[in-house]
């Protein structure tokens, strides 16, 4: 049967179609024969070499042999050896060349429209994305790629939107392709008990060993799905047995309290007895008969119980979970482990450091595994100091490093060309993505795409200035645009609108749950815009402000640069932070416009922070004056 429908005795390596995250992943077999006149590369009958099976893996809703990818391409119009676009785009993917889009051949106006649906319709957060499209989308940043990559383990920091996700799924894609065993795990996912972690009714103990065995669960899912995926190259024989020591070294449960003995016997006896005497007379003499019987039974019950009454004790026990993930690791046939944890924020602030103790002491010891995790800074905890020098969790530069951040490589050293370059590049590929899937005409570069879907080049530099280094606010702000300017290039005053509307909405919005925020927010925005007619100023680094970290989370102040140094006062540094465009657009082109970036102590203004902290004195806000001002508003509305 398999032979009479074209298909290979054994299912090819090489054409595997992994769906992330299912249980089992389905497997498209080897299928002798042609497609469209060009045979695929890999397939069975083949003349070329085979290449390495990451090289064609295709996503889940474009199969190859998917009806929809298959309709239509072996059109005998075509001829010998043509192929239609999409399939050659699968065949260049698969040998390693650039997928290119379709070339435009329709009128402006058409082009216009298509483009503005594709706006509309990009995907603004990357867990909602296909993971094989994030790893086509991804932009590299300076070193960030190749500083991810290494098998050190990190923590990855960055605000909401600057990309954190994608950033662990390109890492995803890499490791894959090395053919290593990547296991992502979304933390907000974790567990089926809403709001246990931090239910604060429940023992810290309870609630700490809780989300450990749910984080190790969801682990140990993701691991048997890549062995399933890697069952053609992995000793099941030997991963399955690893599979479930594993599993049962994360779940001990075990009852505190007394235990009571039963014992019951039940003997029941039973007897029985019967007689029966029957005489007749008949023809040829009498006839009779007798019947005697009796009988009885003895039947004998015995039970044995033990019950034990208390309370139930879920314990993770670090040292087998340790030694089962080291032997789990020695028969993977020599693939490294990459554990990436994302959303670590999620997890309550008192829980953090004992997740991540269970990291370090059961993890972090095993050669074959690297850890990445994705956390924003402010809201994180990784370590819990006991006394004298232990501690609980992880230590930052000692066990792991600290040293990658979204944020920090979003800033472009403040070089705008840098920063136009990679919105260029990180909005046409997630155009060249979608485009592909709805099977549509776009511009050729991203010049072009720029060209077609503006009105001026400066307009296109506003819409960048306007995202502030944020990828996620870039496509909302873009999408907002596009729906302004349905089926026209995107205007100037579109881009400002559109950001502002983006700011009032989901910005000021988070900001307002915090009255006392807001209100520095004001004053901030009164004291540097209005005042010193400025976008930025300088905090003293190393005084902690919970309503500045506030702000910054709310993605309306930017750290621009750190560690500016007073060399009239030794060891005093300051940083750099820069007021969020929607807080000022408004006033763009009005006499009250921002002149600058930072206000010099010589009354001009410069657009890129200077290492001489004597040079911008004037530029440094002091939040006391706040405080003190907040102070007598409280003093005189009691007075009153």
């Amino acid at each position: 049967m398999r032979r009479r429908l074209g298909l290979s005795d054994t299912p090819s390596r090489e054409l595997r179609n992994v769906r992330y995250g299912s249980v089992i992943a389905p497997r498209v077999f080897a299928i002798r024969g042609v497609v469209c006149g060009r045979r695929l590369p890999g397939m069975s009958g083949r003349s070329d070499p085979a290449l390495p099976h990451h090289q064609l893996r295709q996503r889940s809703h474009h199969s190859v042999f998917s009806p929809a990818f298959a309709r239509g391409y072996a059109s005998p119009e075509l001829g010998e050896g043509a192929c239609c676009t999409k399939v050659n785009r699968q065949l260049r993917t698969a040998s390693g060349q650039q997928t290119l889009p379709k070339q435009s051949s329709g009128s402006g106006v058409m082009m216009n429209e298509t483009l503005t649906k594709l706006f509309i319709n990009l995907n603004k957060r990357a867990e909602k994305t296909d993971r094989q499209v994030l790893i086509d989308s991804f932009v590299d940043v300076g070193p960030l790629g190749t500083v991810l990559s290494t098998i050190d383990n990190q923590i990855l920091y960055g605000r909401r939107g600057t990309g954190k996700t994608h950033a662990l799924a390109y890492l995803s894609g890499i490791a894959r392709d090395q053919g290593d065993i990547p296991i992502y795990v979304d933390l907000r996912k974790v567990g089926s008990t809403g709001g246990l972690y931090s239910d604060g009714t429940i023992p810290l103990a309870e609630r700490a060993t809780r989300l450990l065995m749910d984080t190790l669960n969801a682990a140990h899912s993701e691991l048997l799905d890549a062995a399933l995926d890697n069952s053609f190259d992995l000793n099941l024989a030997e991963v399955g047995p690893a599979l479930d020591a594993f599993a049962e070294a994360t779940t001990e449960v075990r009852v505190r309290g007394a235990v009571r003995e039963e014992h019951a016997m039940e003997m029941a006896d039973q007897q029985s007895a019967q007689s029966a005497l029957k005489v007749g007379l008949t023809t040829t003499g009498i006839d009779g008969s007798a019947n005697l019987g009796g009988g009885s039974e003895r039947s004998v019950k015995m039970a044995h119980r033990i019950t034990r009454e208390g309370d139930v004790e879920h314990r993770v026990h670090f040292g087998r979970v340790g030694a089962a993930i080291q032997e789990l690791t020695d028969v993977l046939g020599g693939r490294r482990v990459w554990l990436l944890l994302d959303e670590w924020s999620v997890v309550p602030l008192d829980l953090q450091p004992y997740l991540a103790d269970l990291i370090r002491r059961a993890v972090f010891p095993a050669p074959a595994m690297s850890v990445k995790i994705g956390a924003i800074e402010r809201r994180s905890r990784f370590q819990l100091h006991l006394d004298g020098s232990e501690y609980i969790g992880i230590e930052l530069g000692g066990d792991a490093s600290a040293d990658l951040n979204m944020d920090d490589f979003m800033v472009f050293d403040n070089d705008e060309e840098k920063a136009v370059a990679f919105f260029k590049s990180l909005v046409y590929r997630h155009v060249v993505a979608l485009a592909e899937e709805k099977n549509v005409d776009i511009p050729s570069d991203p010049a072009e795409l720029v060209r077609k879907a503006f009105t001026q080049e400066n307009v296109f530099r506003e819409f960048v200035r306007a995202a502030e280094g944020i990828p996620r606010d870039a496509f909302y702000i873009l999408s907002l645009a596009a729906q302004k300017d349905y089926g026209r290039s995107i205007s100037m005053d579109t881009i400002r609108k559109c950001s502002k509307t983006w700011y009032q909405r989901d910005k000021e919005t988070a900001v307002s749950a915090n009255s006392k925020a807001l209100d520095l927010l004001h004053w901030v925005i009164d004291k540097v815009i209005a005042h010193r007619k400025a976008r930025a100023f300088l905090l003293r680094r190393g005084v902690s402000h919970s309503l500045v970290d506030n702000l910054f989370d709310a993605r309306v102040l930017h750290l621009l640069k750190r560690n500016i140094a007073a060399h009239d006062q030794p060891g005093v540094r300051y940083d750099v932070y820069k007021i969020d465009y929607g807080c000022y657009v408004d006033l763009l082109s009005t006499a009250r416009s921002p002149q600058g970036l930072l206000n010099l102590d010589d009354g001009g203004f410069s657009e890129v922070p200077p290492d001489d902290y004597r040079a911008i004195r004037r530029a440094i806000l002091d939040l006391g004056e706040f405080e003190r001002e907040t102070a007598n508003k409280v003093t005189a509305r009691d007075e009153e």
